[in-house]
């Protein structure tokens, strides 16, 4: 089944096309990984793609999105701010309402001894994986990533990666490390000059492939 599609699409900002051309089809149940130089306009794709399925999509952006001087606890359940009245959040801030369905959570992230803990005093990798936990959080089919394990060593970014893909049934994930893309992915669309460079299933590739994107 088809969900999503660009035909001959310009995409960018302000009147100012990034990529040009773009033409793919994604179906549901394909583990798709986007790389491509700096530049390239990897988050520029991946952010039109949200935006076409923006209520089917758990969305962890590169700039992670967090509120600092929250706990661990309330910046994951953000994640469901619009399914609760305003007095049931506020209330939230007083006497957590979902401290075990968020511990559940932040248990799989390594993260459950820092419930309690403001953001703002985590790492650059717990944060980041504060942020995986809110997208799993809001429990949705599809999971959309910016650089998500991008702050994590090799191993642990490649745990978090296959306990996403156990929990949606559609991944399209923007990431630097190749030999994750080849590993932890089905189908990979590399971008160069504001154009895809190719588009092909994971089996039909190497890291000598990848690498050659990424050279002058």
């Amino acid at each position: 089944m088809v969900l999503l599609e660009l035909n001959d699409a310009e995409l960018g900002y302000d009147n100012s096309p990034v990529l040009h051309h773009i033409s793919l089809t994604i179906e549901a149940g394909e583990k798709v990984a986007l790389i491509g130089p700096s530049g390239a306009g990897k988050s520029t794709l991946l952010n039109r793609l949200h935006a076409l399925i923006h209520d089917q999509t758990a969305f962890c952006p590169q700039s992670h999105g967090l509120v600092g001087p929250l706990s661990l606890y309330n910046n994951i359940y953000m994640a469901r701010l619009e399914q609760f009245s305003a007095f049931g959040n506020l209330w939230n801030l007083i006497r957590p309402q979902r401290w075990n369905d968020v511990a559940a959570i932040a248990s799989k992230l390594g993260l459950l001894d820092k419930m309690k803990t403001s953001v703002d005093k985590l790492s650059g990798g717990q944060r980041q994986r504060v942020a995986i936990g809110r997208a799993l959080y809001r429990n949705k089919p599809v999971f959309m990533g910016d650089e998500p394990v991008s702050s994590l060593d090799p191993l642990q970014a490649q745990r978090l990666l296959m306990h996403i893909c156990e929990s949606h049934r559609t991944l399209i994930v923007a990431i630097h490390d190749r030999q994750l893309a080849l590993s932890c992915f089905d189908r990979i669309i590399g971008l160069k000059h504001g154009k895809i460079a190719f588009d092909k299933p994971t089996s039909q590739l190497d890291i000598i492939a990848l690498n050659q994107l990424y050279q002058p």
